[in-house]
């Protein structure tokens, strides 16, 4: 008999909610969820990591491993969950978990969870029972549960090798319906494991404007708008700041002149000046950021602090640059990806202003986020030309190597460093544990910084939601890349 799901049924307006975002999903497989766009609405929602980050204490606590253990230095032992079916009916046991996971580490599949989280690691598995599972790394992990809460499990029926287009997952919610640019359709499973939400369906639907989205949430049009920007949250009853995970930053491919004469990298830090976009253009709330990760993080470093603007130190580097026969006018192509922050427009056109102030040529091209990311990705092209792209980064999961294997190593697939030096201060952080670990990934921040200058670090951001009053609902800092619809409460009973 074929499995019919248990969402089927009638849905109750009432307990319906409509969320508008800025960006439509390019994709919905679950692999992509370290896209911002995928995660606020697959992760955790339709599937679920084994371990996940308590946002409230920064522990990891369990989802659809219940507890685990480490055997020695590169193996740990993970308990799973028992009496758990994915939305097609498959159970979920230790070979559904040593399949996913090989899905997402196969190459065929294109997958940020890999490239961002993973890279080269490469897994073996020791199946100890149905419910129990050893997992070995090569190299040691040895915060895997940590690195896991970044992986979510899809059922062992899902294709290898290719993206899913209605993934089944284990989590509160099934995939009703996907209209590529105009909406996406989420149902309640009624054969959750866990308790059942509140919110029996959700709609996604997108605006690229933030002036629109919070109309639609203040004439009912909408529920949520996540992400909309400082002028347009006016109303303190409904609108509502949250402490972003997400920095931003403008990446610097030093692959080509002149940006790869590092005077003309220092240049560019050095003609911004940060305090003019705080209030104005942005929330006065950003901060300028020296480090791709927040405070508090493991591996920030204190001592580092944000590039001054100092325009006159800018012309004087590119002037003896140019001396040196450095092109310092070639045109500049500044990558930007539409609607990837509010007022992104306007701080792009900004930062090309003071760049042309110091007697750089820089051209903006505004671009969606799937181009974006081709372009942002390797393999980069051999003959591009001289290339800015925009950077948002989250890292809310507490630890610096999140980012910096992805963003920093010459192997990173979105890295434009190649320093042997800052590749052996990551490989041996990553190796370690606490305080070795942290002490490697702070000095490996201060070269970056101060030796390799890969990048304009700009702010870490802040957010405003916009909440319908008929909601019981509040933004955190793990808002701009997953939502939960089961923590949306309704007040009517």
């Amino acid at each position: 008999m074929a499995f019919v799901p248990t969402h089927l049924y009638a849905q109750n307006p009432a307990r319906s909610v409509t969320i508008v975002l800025p960006e439509a999903l390019q994709t919905v497989e679950p692999c992509q969820s370290a896209v911002s766009t995928v995660g606020r609405v697959v992760k955790q929602n339709v599937t679920e990591t084994l371990t996940e980050l308590d946002f409230d204490t920064g522990t990891i606590k369990p989802r659809l491993a219940t507890s685990w253990e480490r055997l020695d230095d590169t193996t740990w032992r993970f308990k799973l969950r028992e009496g758990v079916k994915f939305h097609d009916g498959a159970p979920f046991n230790a070979d559904a978990v040593v399949y996913s996971i090989n899905r997402t580490m196969d190459t065929a599949l294109t997958c940020m969870v890999r490239n961002k989280f993973f890279g080269s690691t490469k897994f073996s598995f020791k199946v100890v029972d149905p419910y129990t599972l050893d997992i070995t790394t090569d190299p040691a992990q040895p915060i895997l549960p940590t690195v896991l809460t970044t992986m979510t499990i899809t059922s062992p029926n899902t294709k290898l090798g290719e993206a899913s287009r209605k993934p089944a997952g284990t989590g509160p919610y099934v995939m009703s319906t996907w209209d590529p640019g105009q909406k996406i359709v989420l149902d309640r499973f009624e054969g959750y494991w866990g308790d059942k939400p509140a919110v029996e369906r959700a709609t996604y639907v997108w605006r690229t404007e933030s002036a629109v989205q919070a109309a639609m949430v203040a004439t009912g049009e909408a529920d949520i708008a996540p992400t909309i920007a400082i002028q347009d949250a006016t109303n303190p009853a409904t609108d509502f700041a949250y402490p972003n995970s997400e920095t931003s930053r403008i990446r610097i491919g030093a692959d080509q002149p002149p940006l790869n004469d590092v005077r003309v990298r220092k240049a560019l830090n050095l003609a911004i000046n940060r305090e003019a976009f705080r209030g104005s253009i942005l929330s006065k709330d950003v901060i300028p950021a020296s480090q791709l990760v927040v405070p508090g993080t493991n591996g920030y470093n204190t001592d580092l602090k944000p590039w001054p603007y100092d325009l006159a130190e800018a012309k004087k580097l590119l002037a003896a640059a140019k001396a040196d026969g450095v092109p310092v006018d070639k045109e500049i192509r500044l990558i930007s990806r539409t609607n990837i922050f509010p007022n992104v427009t306007e701080t792009m056109e900004a930062l090309t202003q003071m760049w042309g102030e110091a007697g750089l040529n820089v051209k903006l091209q505004m671009l969606e986020v799937a181009q974006v990311l081709k372009l942002g990705t390797k393999p980069y092209a051999p003959d591009r030309p001289p290339t800015l792209v925009i950077d948002q980064h989250d890292n809310n999961t507490g630890d610096a190597s999140f980012t910096i294997l992805y963003k920093y190593s010459s192997s990173g697939a979105q890295s434009d460093s190649a320093d042997p030096d800052l590749d052996r201060l990551i490989k041996e952080g990553t190796a370690s544990t606490n305080p070795k670990r942290r002490e490697l990934y702070q000095q490996a921040f201060a070269r970056i910084q101060q030796v390799v200058v890969p990048d304009v670090m700009l702010f870490h951001m802040v957010g405003y939601t916009r909440v319908n009053p008929r909601l019981i609902y509040r933004p955190s800092i793990s808002t701009n890349s997953e939502l939960q619809l089961a923590q949306i409460k309704f007040k009517s009973s």
